[in-house]
């Protein structure tokens, strides 16, 4: 067993994880990869079977429904904290979080317990999304700040990696979020808690193949969630207390 787990959620992602199981294991980094499937219609956890037959780096956990991005990544950590990985990543299938970024983020993890891969760190770097997204997707950021306070660029992207000791102070099963929500969620709850969390730089490219699983009830979600959010720091936009 490698220190690093890359949690990979599916649901139907047959084209893209043959070639991202190939990847990652290729990387010049040791990881184990743990596929989580929402019982795909399309075959895909059949083909993660496949390959975990093949690849003992290679995990697979099946889900009986599709109940959110959030869930899948919830039965994931916990699946992690169980075989005590030190360093949990969340990453897409689709290659639009490239995976040769992850030695930089291991290497930001040696002094940090959250690492957020920013589409936005330094400048604008989306490939091949519509203006209409890139501005939700902005415009997110800037509101997440201003209620909050927490001073990340991307507090809505989902490449992170978490150590160990972050995951295991939050209370999973208490997070009920999805999606966007999901991810600014999780980032704030450690914030708050006085966890380090850094930001590194990463070049967003929109999925070729397979279909987006954005869909509109998660942008309300993020709304509501980031004034819970505030107002369970008591108003506050710093952190209460520091471990």
């Amino acid at each position: 067993m490698n220190q690093t787990l890359i949690i990979v959620p599916t649901y139907n992602e047959r084209e893209n994880l043959p070639r991202m199981a190939a990847k990652l294991l290729s990387l010049p980094v040791a990881v184990d990869v743990l596929v989580v499937d929402d019982n795909s219609p399309d075959g895909t956890g059949k083909i993660a079977d496949e390959l975990a037959a093949q690849h003992p780096q290679i995990h697979v956990l099946h889900r009986t429904e599709k109940n959110g991005l959030g869930r899948a990544y919830i039965a994931g950590f916990k699946w992690a904290l169980e075989k005590k990985y030190e360093f949990i990543f969340e990453m897409d299938c689709d290659f639009s979080h490239d995976p040769n970024e992850i030695p930089n983020f291991l290497k930001a993890a040696q002094n940090a317990d959250l690492v957020l891969g920013s589409r936005y760190e330094g400048g604008i770097r989306v490939i091949n999304w519509p203006l209409k997204r890139l501005m939700l997707s902005r415009f997110a950021g800037k509101y997440v700040k201003t209620i909050t306070g927490m001073p990340f660029s991307d507090p809505t992207g989902g490449y992170k990696c978490f150590r160990r000791r972050a995951l295991q102070a939050l209370a999973l099963d208490n997070i009920h979020s999805n999606g966007y929500g999901f991810q600014i969620e999780l980032t704030n709850k450690l914030w708050r808690q006085g966890f380090t969390v850094v930001e590194v730089p990463i070049i967003f490219t929109d999925r070729t193949l397979g279909q987006s699983k954005m869909a509109g009830g998660i942008i309300n979600e993020a709304f509501w969630l980031v004034l819970w959010l505030w107002l369970q720091n008591g108003l506050r936009r710093s952190p209460r207390k520091k471990v």
